[in-house]
């Protein structure tokens, strides 16, 4: 009689696969067991095995930790909005125009997209802190040299000073991230910690943004609203070597956290650079990609007008317009922790994706189409608790799909990198068709209705996909399941770097083959736009 086959295997998984019907029934607690043994056997850190600490951090030192990195956003995120909800304001004093503008913001994002993926591995290579701290001084230079350029109102050393706050903020963007993912595990308080340091930075931002105007009208010089965000950078640069010698000291007394589900033991940083790891980043991680590549560029695009739109619809002066602005990009900051929390126990990653994307379509829609001041409010409040998902899923949807956690700051960088590409283009675009428009918002929105509705198309194109593919079934697991099923993903994982591997690297170096090609023609496009005067 021929053997039954095992009653739970997993849907993708047939005969001739070589697994042991009983590797899928391995119990939760033994799956917890490896993880409290902190295996060392694939150990990337600086110290060998043998050197490791046994004592387990504390719960009371993850929660500092968490702290720290927050008081860092927030000051980072405050600094930032003082000076980017002044689109009127800084057009009115420096006397440009909409492209203008926008080849503004593009000097930066064509920065990072020069430096993005250098600075992810670099950032594997030396730990979150450490780049967190050397990224803060630098945009803290650079935020003197924005600030003197606003006082002198010389649109030329505004740009050089945009450029090497990028140089910072290259860092700090994937910094922060990459400490979290040294710390815990998805479906582990991964993106729970992300959706509250989001969260926080929404509160920074918000104060930013709203005050921004405030001071400038108050002072009767808009160059001080900059000098407040130096003095603001300053006190980032204290939490955040705060945060450098807190790492420093808990990595030398507790040995490294491991995932619950998998055994694999959470690193900071790396003894080397691991370029063959990027190769080897999944399918999965590339359809990810493509649905930040749309959702994201739209929420950053909007939220980079959201000030001037509100003028020109609610017929108000740009202090009142930056209190609309500031509540709809900030005023649902709670939720961001609440979407984390629900992340990590009930998993459904993909599912939020498309919530996030009908959510974006509906607010897009409302901004375009409504030609009622009621409308527009709905719109801001439609956004505002939408766009908190989109961030959060995102980042948690690229934690949980990669093989390698080790390399977390190089693919968080390919997905910053790609977005900046983004943005180069849609800005420069907007800013032209803006600028046709006789300054209004009739036309430009509907670029934003757009970018929404391939992110709907997108997402749920992939939550029906998954009903059929195994990796990306991974993404909608459960906490409580994807401990269970910790020895089907080592499985899966096995598959990927040995059965399928020349398949899954030929794959990831063609994505970022056309990754590289579409950051060229952003590139392109801004050198274009510098040349000319618009596009």
């Amino acid at each position: 009689m021929a053997a039954r086959p095992p009653q739970n295997q997993e849907p993708g998984l047939q005969q001739g696969h070589n697994i042991q019907p009983d590797v899928f029934k391995a119990p939760a607690e033994d799956v917890r067991a490896v993880s409290e043994k902190g295996s060392t056997s694939v150990s990337t850190d600086d110290a060998s095995p043998n050197d490791r600490p046994e004592l387990v951090m504390p719960r009371s030192w993850k929660f500092t930790a968490i702290a720290l990195v927050c008081s860092i956003s927030f000051g980072a995120a405050w600094s930032a909005r003082l000076a980017a909800s002044m689109k009127s304001t800084i057009k009115k004093e420096l006397s440009i125009n909409n492209t203008q503008f926008a080849l503004l913001e593009a000097s930066e994002e064509f920065m990072q997209t020069a430096l993005m993926m250098l600075s992810g591995v670099v950032t594997d290579r030396i730990g979150g802190a450490a780049a967190i701290l050397y990224g803060n001084i630098i945009l803290t230079v650079g935020s003197i040299i924005i600030a003197g350029a606003a006082t002198g109102k010389s649109y030329q050393l505004k740009i050089f000073g945009r450029i090497v706050s990028a140089l910072g903020d290259v860092a700090t963007q994937i910094a922060t991230y990459r400490a979290f993912a040294g710390w815990l595990a998805p479906s582990a308080g991964f993106a729970t910690t992300v959706g509250l340091e989001i969260g926080i930075g929404r509160i920074g931002g918000f104060l930013g943004s709203s005050t921004a105007n405030i001071i400038a009208k108050n002072t009767g010089n808009f160059a001080w609203t900059y000098w407040v965000a130096v003095f603001v950078s300053l006190f980032t640069n204290v939490c955040t070597l705060i945060f450098f010698k807190f790492t420093k000291k808990a990595h030398n007394k507790f040995a490294p956290a491991s995932d619950a589900a998998t055994g694999e033991v959470l690193t900071e940083k790396n003894k080397r650079f691991d370029f063959h790891k990027v190769l080897e980043l999944p399918w999965t991680f590339w359809t990810i990609m493509l649905f930040s590549m749309v959702e994201t560029s739209c929420a950053i695009v909007y939220s980079q007008n959201a000030t001037e739109l509100a003028e020109h619809r609610f017929k108000v002066d740009a202090v009142e317009a930056g209190w609309y602005s500031s509540l709809s990009q900030y005023g649902g900051f709670v939720f961001s922790a609440l979407f984390g929390a629900l992340i990590d126990v009930y998993g459904h990653r993909l599912s939020w994706m498309a919530v996030c994307g009908f959510g974006m379509l509906l607010s897009m829609a409302l901004i375009n189409w409504s030609t009622t001041t009621g409308g527009v409010a709905a719109s801001y409040a439609t956004y505002a608790v939408f766009v908190r998902i989109g961030p959060v899923v995102i980042i948690d949807g690229i934690r949980s799909s990669m093989w390698h956690q080790d390399v977390f700051g190089s693919a968080y960088a390919a997905k910053i990198t790609m977005n900046n590409a983004t943005n180069i283009l849609v800005r420069i675009i907007a800013g032209v068709v803006q600028d046709a428009d006789d300054n209004s918002y009739h036309r430009v929105t509907i670029i934003y209705v757009f970018l929404a509705m391939s992110s709907l198309v997108i997402s749920v194109a992939l939550l029906i996909w998954s009903w059929f593919a195994v990796d990306l079934q991974l993404l909608q697991y459960t906490r409580k399941r994807r401990i269970a099923r910790g020895t089907f993903i080592l499985e899966r994982k096995r598959r990927a770097l040995e059965e399928t591997k020349g398949r899954n690297r030929t794959i990831g170096t063609y994505c970022l083959s056309a990754l590289l090609l579409y950051v060229l023609g952003s590139w392109a496009a801004y050198f274009w736009g510098v040349a000319t005067g618009n596009n």
